[in-house]
């Protein structure tokens, strides 16, 4: 008896301890449609932080107490929650989740799923976005979309990219889309000191972008939505998610691939001899290329660190990323430190939902002079860099050479610093009396702090000038609140779901600017601040139905205020509404071969009031500069400049049409969209040019005409290959466009016409013009006439009006600088743990005008310069042997279409226990094929001079998480 007492006092001892031991259990996650591993699933221990994700073969090893409840989660698939008995094996399978699959996409205060989207809509994910070292965010989206064109403005470190959604719906007002950052739209303007105010935003901290394209989808923010929206949301976290911590590295080296084509130096010599006033004791004996002088290999890294972790009801994610690009440009840099934090926590069992996001940023800029490519262009390339006592060689009393472009690089000086905060708090509350109705509240600040300070040497070549000083600073501030309510209910009586929203946003603008600079050798002059205020106040609505699951109807409308206008015109309304039919929802189409097919349809009105000035409806007038007062008596008084203004300004209103078809094949393994748009912009704002004596200026910016665009965009997506080891998906977009002015000035004269597009060589001349019935970017000039064994005739151009002689009036209009057509393809293929992809973009039907050409191709250039001194001539004269410029000849546009292969990357991810690495190789702008001889073939305005080139990239990147 006392052994079994001792026994069973031993075994009481010892419950506690067997109840409490952990255990170890594995298993493998699978697909149950399919019975593929599915990677990346998070496993957690319910009501712990214990956790683990499963490998790329769909592994997971966890640690568990008999008892304990392990939550299986993924993406896409019901959770599973199974409760653990101390079994050593617990395979899993999960079922697909049909309402996640619908994926959510943002609309604009609120969401929907893909398949009851009746807008031009469309949502670009982490998985499709371009790959390398990419600094500014944009870059991510190139070649992506079908009716989206992403330019970059040129070769610069985090340069900006002009960014254009179906073409321009303006002329002289902004034609970039409203950019929204997690609920906050940014200032259209841009910021002060940077060199692109989206490279506030981390490209690794992006969740997807979702382009609203078509006015029914973008009527819902009314003024601002003309030239499309693109709404920008980063990653957050999730809930229920074990720690994980992630170090990802990309190191890049760039490098110019290309140059101007310029004379060397025994080309240069042949020429320079042939003036009747040669002098040989202005030349040099060395054979210098001085672009390869002032480029370099540009160095760069970006690293991201980056912790996040989700609790049942919070989640977080912390990401800290430090970014240093050198420039090709000698002396070009740009860095960014940025601490990237986001919260959500979760209240009230789900009803409210708490998300504070907010960005800190140091934006650090030292700008290379640009000055120098046009003086690497234009130096003697027989004079060496340095003299022989290792001072730089300079054009010394010649006012009007060029600068040693390496001195200018090396001794100008421009550097700013941006401080940036980005704070978004979203409020989304269910209500506890009726769970259909949900209130949403938006507060959101951008606020930026410039410092800059500018030194350039005095110019060598003039003994009277002075070295410029030029202090300057600033700041921006955005602020947002908005709300709305939001109702979602099934209406059984008719069978239909509603989806109500209404709500009210006021958003300012505050801009100041500061600048003290050299007047004179020894005074610092501060100029008077310059303030910026504007703000806008809104009221708007949206109501959707879903009939039957098979017939969608949505309507939306937005009332504008704006200060930019005057009272009588401050208000306007942007009404939308669009239709949809899920066609294979229909009984005549359950079994077809159509996996899905829904008809689309839509119009809307948007505004446009980012016109430059917020005043331009009031006679203001501007404080004279201390260099430019008048003298009375022995005073000198500062004047008042009174500015242009138009009382009648009002809203740039435009109308477009949609019609659409979204269809899948083999089960959506082959899915694609057809678009069609036809868009109309009226009571367009123009500056344009007034009678002498009507205003206060030869140009005024006001309401004159009309432009139409109208396109098809073709998007198609497939799934070529899909099995456990061997993935191969393939994208393909392809956009037709056309763009013209209808209307362009208050009276009737067919032949009205603006110069646009300015160029270099003489003063004050233009390459392009508007004029109605022509797309917006159309060049004007000479039709050259050519010899019978085609070569170019100097000074001859075809006439025209047949008077027998050549005059203004013998110019044309020919050719665009827009193209036709524009298209991507982007395919990534993955076989086990290898993965590979590659990007294409093409331009077809765009011209450009060879600017460096027609400037500098002439012997006149080498031969005839304003001084002691010969400079560069362009390598196209050794072809026409013209001895003069010849600005206006047709000779110098050619057909700019390009094929390029942007970037192409290769990774291996090797998956482990406790580390998952993965390393990659990527190279950008790899490849261009094009028949355009100059620098690039796509600049934007079509007009090739100066350009800062795009480099060749190679990077490596590194990534490990656990």
């Amino acid at each position: 008896m006392k052994t079994f007492l001792n026994s069973l006092l031993v075994l009481l001892f010892f419950i506690p301890s067997i109840l409490l031991a952990q255990s170890t259990v594995s298993g493998t996650v699978t697909d149950k449609a399919n019975a593929l591993p599915l990677p990346g699933v998070n496993i957690l221990v319910k009501g712990t932080s214990v956790g683990t994700t499963s490998d790329f073969d769909g592994n997971y090893t966890i640690s568990a107490k008999s008892g304990d409840v392990i939550v299986f989660s993924y993406v896409g698939f019901k959770t599973q929650e199974i409760t653990y008995n101390g079994q050593s094996k617990l395979n899993v399978t999960l079922t697909e989740d049909a309402a996640q699959l619908d994926e959510i996409v943002l609309i604009g205060y609120g969401s929907t799923t893909k398949q009851d989207a009746t807008g031009a809509v469309e949502k670009i994910s982490t998985e499709e976005f371009n790959k390398g070292a990419i600094v500014s965010p944009e870059q991510l989206l190139a070649g992506k979309s079908a009716g989206v064109r992403v330019t970059s403005n040129n070769g610069a470190p985090g340069g900006g990219s002009e960014i254009r959604i179906r073409g321009g719906a303006s002329l002289s007002a902004n034609n970039s889309p409203l950019i929204v950052v997690d609920g906050l739209p940014l200032d259209q303007r841009g910021v002060q000191g940077v060199r692109n105010q989206l490279n506030a935003i981390n490209p690794n901290d992006i969740e997807d972008f979702v382009v609203l394209k078509d006015a029914s989808a973008t009527a819902i923010y009314g003024s601002r939505a003309s030239n499309g929206v693109i709404l920008i949301t980063t990653k957050k976290g999730s809930a229920n998610t074990p720690i994980k911590f992630e170090y990802d590295l990309k190191a890049s080296s760039s490098q110019v691939n290309d140059y101007v084509d310029v004379l060397d130096a025994t080309q240069f010599r042949a020429i320079a001899e042939t003036d009747t006033n040669y002098n040989a004791s202005l030349l040099g004996n060395s054979n210098t290329n001085w672009q390869k002088e002032i480029y370099q290999t540009a160095i760069g890294a970006i690293h991201n660190l980056t912790v996040s972790k989700g609790y049942e009801n919070f989640n977080y994610r912390i990401n800290y990323n430090h970014t240093s690009q050198q420039g090709v440009l000698t002396g070009d840099l740009y860095e960014r430190n940025a601490l990237n934090l986001s919260f959500v926590q979760r209240l009230l069992n789900n009803d409210l939902k708490l998300t504070l996001t907010t960005k800190g940023i140091l934006d650090d800029n030292k700008y290379a002079d640009n000055g120098a490519i046009g003086a690497a262009v234009a130096f003697d390339p027989t004079q060496s860099v340095y003299n022989a006592d290792g001072t730089y060689f300079q054009y010394t009393g010649e006012n009007l050479a060029p600068i040693n472009p390496v001195f200018t690089l090396e001794n100008n000086n421009n550097r700013a610093r941006n401080k940036r905060n980005i704070t978004n708090f979203n409020l989304d509350y269910k209500f506890w009396f009726l769970k259909e109705l949900t209130f949403n509240l938006n507060a959101g600040i951008d606020y930026s702090e410039l410092n800059g300070k500018q030194f350039n040497a005095a110019r060598p070549t003039n003994s009277a000038s002075f070295p410029y000083k030029n202090f300057y600073s600033g700041f921006n501030r955005n602020t947002l609140l908005d709300f709305y309510f939001n109702y979602k209910n099934n209406l059984e009586l008719i069978n239909a779901k509603i989806d109500l929203t209404a709500g009210h946003s006021y958003q300012e603008f505050f801009i100041k600017s500061k600048q003290t600079e050299t007047e004179t050798a020894t005074t610092l002059v501060v100029r008077t601040p310059v303030i910026n205020r504007n703000a806008l106040e809104s009221y708007f609505a949206r109501v959707s139905f879903d009939i039957a699951d098979k017939y969608l109807i949505s309507a939306s409308y937005r009332r504008d205020g704006s200060s930019r206008f005057g009272p009588k015109n401050r208000w306007s309304s942007f009404p939308g509404v669009s239709v949809g039919w899920k066609l294979t929802n229909e009984d005549f189409l359950k079994d077809s071969f159509f996996s899905s097919l829904k008809l689309r349809a839509g119009w809307g009105k948007t505004g446009q009031q980012e016109i430059g000035a917020n005043y331009g409806y009031l006679g203001v007038y501007t404080p004279g500069r201390n260099d430019a007062s008048v003298q009375i008596g022995d005073i000198f008084v500062n004047t008042l400049r009174p500015e242009e203004f138009d009382e009648n300004l009002k809203w740039e209103e435009t109308s477009q049409y949609n019609l659409a078809l979204d269809f899948g094949f083999f089960n959506d393994r082959l899915t694609g969209t057809v678009d069609a748009y036809y868009r109309e912009t009226e009571d367009l704002l123009a500056t344009v040019p007034t009678p002498a004596g009507s205003n206060l200026s030869d140009l005024l910016t006001t309401n004159v005409g009309s432009v139409l665009s109208k396109g098809i965009e073709l998007s198609l997506n497939g799934e070529l290959a899909k099995s456990e080891n061997f993935n191969w998906d393939l994208g393909v977009n392809v956009t037709l466009q056309e763009n013209k002015i209808t209307k362009l000035s208050l009276g009737n004269d067919p032949n009205f016409l603006i110069a646009q597009g300015g160029i270099s060589g003489g003063v004050g001349n233009n390459i392009q013009l508007w004029r109605e019935g022509l797309d917006p970017s159309t060049f004007y000039v000479f039709r050259q006439v050519y010899d019978n064994a085609g070569n170019p005739i100097e000074g001859a151009y075809v006439d025209v009006n047949g008077d027998n002689q050549i005059t203004e009036a013998d110019k044309q209009a020919y050719k665009k600088a827009s193209p036709d057509v524009f298209a991507g393809l982007t395919n990534t293929l993955t076989y086990k743990n290898l993965d590979f992809s590659f990007t294409f973009r093409g331009s077809f039907g765009n011209y450009m005008y060879n600017n460096v050409a027609s400037d500098r191709g002439n012997i006149t250039t080498v031969n005839n310069a304003p001084g002691n001194y010969y400079p560069n001539a362009h390598v196209s004269v050794l072809s026409t042997n013209f001895n003069n410029q010849n600005l206006f000849s047709d000779l110098y546009l050619q057909r700019a279409d390009f094929v390029k292969l942007d970037n192409i990357s290769i990774g291996y991810l090797v998956p482990g226990e406790k580390i998952t690495f993965r390393a990659s190789l990527t190279a950008t702008n790899v490849l261009t094929i094009t028949k355009y001889d100059g620098l690039d073939p796509e600049i934007s305005n079509g007009i090739d001079n100066n350009f800062y080139p795009r480099p060749q990239m190679y990077v490596l990147g590194l990534n490990f998480t656990f």
